[in-house]
């Protein structure tokens, strides 16, 4: 096939290797200039480990990111502990463990894996449209067209052009930066630490690996917000914030020194909402072009990588459909409802639990953090609900790709 890959973030370049290594024409289409990631750092969990070494790509990941094996969150005004999930016991292998990783780092792995397989990246052209035409789907950029393809897939993300996805925006976001891990500091270089007030506010510090262009170890450090109070936050000063987070949790302040400059922190707004048909005539949807949550649950690169995976192999096993006589244009359209049969039940059951989630954590509510620091926080932690909760943070609660085995 002839395949036109629109966005080279995580879930595009990830199906782009896998359909090069399955020998495919594939190229690859970015708005930017030279292809480079937004944001700061993400964990990458077990299931998502497995695509990535499907893809060529997970060596160069676990050599820059930072095993986590457990995921802990106190409330800081009695002190309750609110979260606490632990992937695997201390010792335990790594690949049981979820992967933090920053962007940048997985990016480079991901396109190191896409270089190898011989592909390049077209920069400088954000798709605006797409059109079916008797060949295929072209892709149009300003008045030119691209193609045709025989298939053309979407994963430019949430800003996409091409999506039909309506999301509701959430009220609450986040900003977001990169810092050096501290000297100095009582904080595991193994786990996810979170501190709460009440639902309003939330900071957290994830340990990373390298990044590109840094030295020594670092960390992402981020801290929730109404959207509504973001400019809020920027006007009033770095002083105020490092105060308040100071006096919120004393040990994060070690993180904030290197903060000199809001412009070091960025502004994350979140949205929830999901496609109901993920695909349409030789066209597919993946990632945040197809669905959007927040990122409470820390499945949004897993899920985008999953989503290539499972598209990847629904093609290969519709092409193999060749020898009955079928046309390529319903070989491609009986993969791309493969496709999402495969992924329905796994996306929907982390839609529905990040939508119940996310309020206990962020939101104005006053009701929803009594109930998780009083009731649900005691409740998970009696047996069987800590093995669940585990399975829910490494993306196995159900299967990633229904019928699928070896992921």
């Amino acid at each position: 096939m002839k395949v036109g890959v629109a966005g080279a973030g995580i879930g595009g370049l990830a199906l782009a290797a896998m359909l090069a290594r399955a020998g495919h024409e594939v190229m690859v289409f970015d708005q930017f200039d030279a292809p480079r990631p937004v944001g700061s750092g993400l964990v990458i969990q077990p299931v998502g480990m497995a695509v990535l070494d499907a893809v060529g790509a997970g060596a160069a990941a676990r050599a820059a990111g930072q095993p986590i094996r457990r995921m802990q969150g106190l409330e800081v005004g009695a002190g309750r502990v609110v979260l606490d999930v632990a992937y695997a016991p201390p010792g335990a292998a790594p690949d049981r463990m979820g992967l933090a990783i920053h962007r940048a780092s997985l990016h480079a792995a991901l396109l190191s894996a896409v270089t190898a397989s011989g592909l390049r990246i077209t920069t400088g052209h954000r798709i605006e449209t797409t059109m079916i035409c008797p060949r295929g789907r072209w892709l149009g950029i300003g008045g030119d067209r691209l193609g045709p393809f025989d298939l053309v897939v979407d994963a430019t993300g949430a800003a996409s052009c091409l999506s039909p996805l309506q999301a509701r925006s959430l009220p609450y976001g986040a900003v977001w930066g990169t810092v050096p891990w501290p000297k100095t500091t009582p904080l595991p270089r193994d786990e996810l630490t979170q501190r709460y007030r009440r639902a309003d506010r939330m900071a957290g510090v994830l340990p990373l690996g390298t990044v590109p262009g840094r030295e020594g170890p670092q960390a992402a450090i981020f801290w929730s917000l109404p959207v509504t109070g973001m400019e809020d936050w920027r006007a009033t000063g770095l002083a105020a914030w490092k105060a308040e987070a100071a006096e919120l949790w004393p040990d994060y302040a070690d993180f904030l020194e290197a903060v000199t400059d809001p412009g070091q922190m960025v502004s994350a707004r979140y949205s929830h909402g999901s496609l109901r048909r993920p695909f349409a005539p030789r066209l597919a949807f993946l990632g945040d072009a197809a669905h959007r949550a927040s990122p409470q649950l820390g499945q949004g690169a897993n899920m985008a990588l999953l989503d290539a995976l499972a598209l990847a192999r629904a093609l290969e096993r519709a092409l193999a459909a060749q020898g009955r006589g079928e046309a390529l244009e319903d070989r491609i359209a009986s993969a791309l409802a493969d496709h999402a049969r495969m992924r329905r039940w796994h996306l929907r059951l982390y839609q529905a639990l990040s939508a119940a989630f996310t309020p206990q954590y962020q939101s104005d509510s006053r009701v929803l953090p009594v109930l998780r620091d009083r009731f649900l926080a005691p409740l998970s932690q009696i047996p069987p609900l800590p093995t669940i909760l585990s399975r829910l943070v490494a993306g196995r609660l159900l299967p990633p790709l229904a019928g699928e085995t070896g992921i």
